[in-house]
């Protein structure tokens, strides 16, 4: 299963750009420990340890969503090859055997990773800046189990998803209270919904208090066993492959489209058919819904709940909307293998911009409303104007720049380092320039305004050139 998962990435972007993935983790974590005393001056380490450990237990959680993939899975076959996950159907092996393998993959293959080279590029930064390697072990350490106690959790609400969708959402709501009841009123503590938080702040750099640690330790040592242990019982459902039948839409699709003409309209049209189809949609939406529900829980708790003048402004919120937006386009090429297309009239710079288009299409009016419902609640309605503005520019650079970048396959960017690091440069750039520009809005209008005007002018002509680049760029790829 370990072949499986380095074979699946490296095919996104070759062995060798697969394999510098690690090296760019550890420089990125060594510049991090070196520069750390600077941002220190801003950010409390304790804030900053807290945040490295909420990151590995919610990449724990993304990690470990194979029952929410499992039927893809299992409909996929890329030419002769097919997932182990399917063996069980054709080989005398259990599926509780397949999916202790997997589980088992997934720790392994995401430590070595991102975990230990994010490690040992500390460990290499330590010389210099004085750091003990004692608590580099710790942080380690904690930020391990946070990883396996976010990786057994969405394992077992995969499976529960397997067998029920309806207790699914039951658990998933009941988790979503506790976390917003820890995030407006404080309770309950976030180091007992995490207990591994709990170690890490009672252990050097952040604490010294070893029976409490411990006592944390061994709380998130025994969830994440517990957890993996019914996953593990309750896994024996197998996952059910049905045919079915659905009436003729495309028809529907295509007559409803008039403000499009041609080729354009028949693709659009088929894209909507495909995603009815698939069942995918709201899976797509939940995964685009839910990070704009945490950013828009976080601007309101560090402005009311916190108390705190951070400046998170309307014009700030619809910027990252803009940037977090790109998400769905990754969905839009996961639905289906696009083999098939080679047989038809369509080359692949024609789907990209099908594909952008429909993109904009979903995404647009549910990001306009979380843009202005957080106007609403912070009483900003006179950025709103502005904010929505820097929405569709931000939202319609980032998609084009990804579909430049990355063609028919998003997933390549998270595992090509050279994708990577221009996907990185041309997204940090100008979300850093709207940041600063948000926060000066009430200091200076006049400036903070005309500062937004060049950003947006700069992302709007470079999108047009992006743009006009896709057919030269993959006018020769393959589907």
């Amino acid at each position: 299963m370990l072949k499986e998962e380095f074979r699946t990435h490296s095919s996104y972007s070759g062995r060798g750009r697969f394999l510098s993935f690690p090296a760019f983790v550890f420089i990125l974590a060594m510049m991090s420990g070196l520069t750390l005393d600077k941002m220190t001056d801003a950010v409390p380490l304790s804030q900053l340890g807290t945040f490295a450990h909420l990151s590995s237990f919610l990449y724990g959680l993304s990690v470990g969503a194979f029952g929410l993939m499992g039927r893809e899975y299992l409909e996929r076959r890329y030419g002769r090859s097919n997932y182990i996950v399917a063996m069980p159907y054709l080989l005398p092996i259990s599926f509780r055997t397949t999916f202790l393998g997997i589980y088992l993959r997934d720790a392994i293959f995401y430590v070595l990773l991102m975990l230990l080279p994010a490690t040992l590029g500390l460990i290499a930064a330590a010389p210099f800046v004085g750091f003990s390697l004692v608590s580099i072990g710790l942080l380690f350490a904690s930020v391990l189990m946070a990883f396996m106690f976010g990786l057994s959790l969405s394992f077992l609400a995969s499976v529960v998803y397997i067998r029920n969708v309806m207790a699914f959402f039951a658990l998933t709501t009941v988790l979503a209270i506790l976390f917003v009841g820890q995030g407006a009123f404080g309770f309950p503590r976030l180091d007992v919904l995490i207990p591994s938080l709990g170690f890490q702040m009672n252990v050097r750099p952040f604490g010294d208090d070893p029976t409490t640690a411990l006592l944390h330790a061994g709380a998130a040592c025994a969830l994440a066993v517990v957890f993996a242990v019914a996953s593990y019982f309750l896994v024996e459902v197998r996952i059910s492959i049905s045919s079915q039948s659905y009436p003729e839409t495309l028809p529907t699709y295509h007559s409803r489209m008039t403000w499009l003409s041609g080729l354009t309209r028949t693709l659009v049209a088929k894209e909507f058919v495909d995603l009815r189809r698939s069942g995918i949609i709201a899976k797509m939406f939940f995964s685009f819904v839910l990070p704009l529900l945490f950013l828009s829980f976080t601007v309101w708790f560090v402005n009311y709940g916190l108390a705190i003048p951070v400046g998170f402004n309307a014009v700030f919120y619809a910027a990252m909307v803009g940037f977090v937006a790109v998400l769905m386009y990754n969905w839009l090429n996961n639905i289906d293998l696009a083999e098939y297309y080679s047989l038809l009239p369509v080359t692949v710079p024609q789907l990209i911009k099908v594909r952008m288009l429909v993109f904009l299409l979903l995404t647009s009016g549910v990001s306009a409303f979380f843009v202005v419902a957080i106007a609403l609640v912070n009483g900003e309605t006179n950025l709103l104007w502005l904010a929505l503005v820097v929405m569709f520019v931000t939202s319609v650079y980032i998609v084009t720049m990804t579909a430049y970048l990355t063609g028919l396959k998003t997933n390549s960017f998270l595992f090509d380092t050279s994708v990577l690091a221009r996907f990185s440069v041309m997204s940090f750039l100008p979300d850093v320039c709207l940041t600063i520009l948000s926060f000066s809005l009430l200091a200076n209008w006049v400036v903070a305004l005309i500062g937004i005007a060049i950003v947006l002018g700069v992302l709007s002509v470079t999108t047009l050139v992006l743009y006009r680049g896709i057919p030269t760029k993959w006018g020769s790829a393959s589907f």
